[in-house]
């Protein structure tokens, strides 16, 4: 595994310590800590505030006052940074540069984000991929399946770490050769469910990062599952839900991607399943668009340059990505029997029997092929049971 050396950013040890005082006292969540912020200007004027100065923000009592005083006195920061830099695990807080742009923008961003492994800017090109633990073999297929297909596109998958259709999409992006993000409900030392902590150090060691808003030591618990899903779908373009049954985490991701006015697509399913209740309620109710291909997802951002040159923007960095498409980055992860058709193709449409013929390569192994280069987008049928480049 990676060990890597705790960071803490543009920012000194001492106002870190300060920013982790009030993110860990008794009474402060995510939006307590803004309105904090907004009325003392600094995390070191919040963590010196007397109970009175307290109950000048807005949804403070005195009870609360009291609360979050008692807990500014009693946690120990400097315990959480000793076992962030004895694991490995990078601290960001809401004011650093790296701390994810969409997150930061949305109602209720976390004030201290820990990560293990590595988060980049590209991971502002993000879909979440979202769905129920007790996934059936066509879900499982799916969630895999659109995870790759969206890594290869050049998105990073977010999802939250869990059985069924999260570590299948984390898996697909990894195998789709992209990065994955993966939210956990529980402090990054308590690994949940167990048997992924081998998902948990690939992802970590050189695949994309593991995010938690909860202390080191926090354990797995049913209430921290709804504040993971607004990260989720916070830091995302657009959520894709997958097997969901009428009551579920996802659906409850997908109305909070909702709220931060990201999309909302979902794949259909037997309307017998329970399991697919609520991605077909999604579709019916219109909440969410019908995805059958990749496609059906690209279609909603445009193309890969436009969202380069805003994330690149974003960064105040300049970018010229004209000649960019989605299409073109999914044709550099093609593997050589694809990379062959899709080369022939280049002239122009031709038909099944001329393709073997060209490409050397049998009539079963070229359909297969060609099935896979239109679930990636690159290639439509015609007329004649000709193909072409889409």
């Amino acid at each position: 595994m990676i060990t890597r050396q705790v960071s803490w950013s543009s920012m000194d040890r001492n106002e870190l310590t300060c920013w982790l005082r009030v993110h860990l006292a008794s009474g402060v969540g995510a939006v307590r800590f803004r309105r904090l912020l907004d009325v003392f200007g600094d995390v070191e004027r919040i963590s010196r505030a007397t109970i009175l100065e307290l109950q000048g923000v807005e949804g403070i009592g005195l009870a609360t006052a009291q609360q979050i005083h008692e807990g500014l006195r009693t946690v120990n920061p400097e315990r959480e940074l000793e076992l962030a830099e004895a694991n490995g695990v990078t601290l960001i807080t809401m004011v650093d540069p790296e701390y994810p742009e969409l997150l930061r923008q949305s109602p209720s961003p976390p004030a201290v984000l820990y990560v293990k492994g590595e988060f980049r800017p590209q991971d502002q090109l993000a879909i979440a991929i979202v769905g129920t633990r007790r996934a059936g073999r066509y879900g499982s297929e799916q969630a895999y399946r659109f995870g790759s297909l969206l890594a290869q596109a050049g998105f990073t998958v977010v999802s939250g770490l869990a059985r069924g259709i999260d570590s299948q999409a984390h898996r697909g992006a990894i195998h789709g050769g992209g990065r994955t993000v993966a939210v956990m409900g529980a402090g990054l030392l308590n690994v949940y469910p167990p048997e992924h902590r081998g998902l948990f150090d690939e992802i970590a060691d050189g695949h994309g990062a593991i995010l938690s808003e909860l202390p080191m030591e926090a354990i797995p618990d049913p209430g921290n599952f709804p504040a993971r899903n607004r990260i989720v779908a916070a830091m995302s373009m657009g959520t894709l839900v997958i097997e969901a049954p009428k009551s579920s985490g996802a659906l409850i991701t997908a109305h909070l991607a909702a709220d931060c006015n990201r999309e909302v697509f979902a794949i259909p399913g037997p309307i017998d399943v329970p399991t697919f209740v609520g991605c077909n309620e999604l579709i019916k109710m219109s909440k969410a668009k019908l995805v059958m291909c990749l496609d059906d997802i690209l279609d909603e951002f445009g193309s890969v340059s436009a969202m380069l040159k805003k994330q690149a923007q974003a960064l105040g960095a300049p970018a010229d990505p004209q000649s960019i498409t989605v299409r073109d980055a999914q044709a550099d992860h093609l593997s050589e029997p694809e990379r062959k058709v899709w080369d022939f193709l280049t002239a122009g449409p031709n038909d099944i029997d001329t393709i073997c013929q060209i490409c050397q390569r049998p009539a079963a192994e070229v359909s297969s092929v060609l099935t896979m280069l239109q679930l990636k987008g690159l290639v439509k049928a015609l007329p004649g049971n000709q193909y072409g480049r889409k």
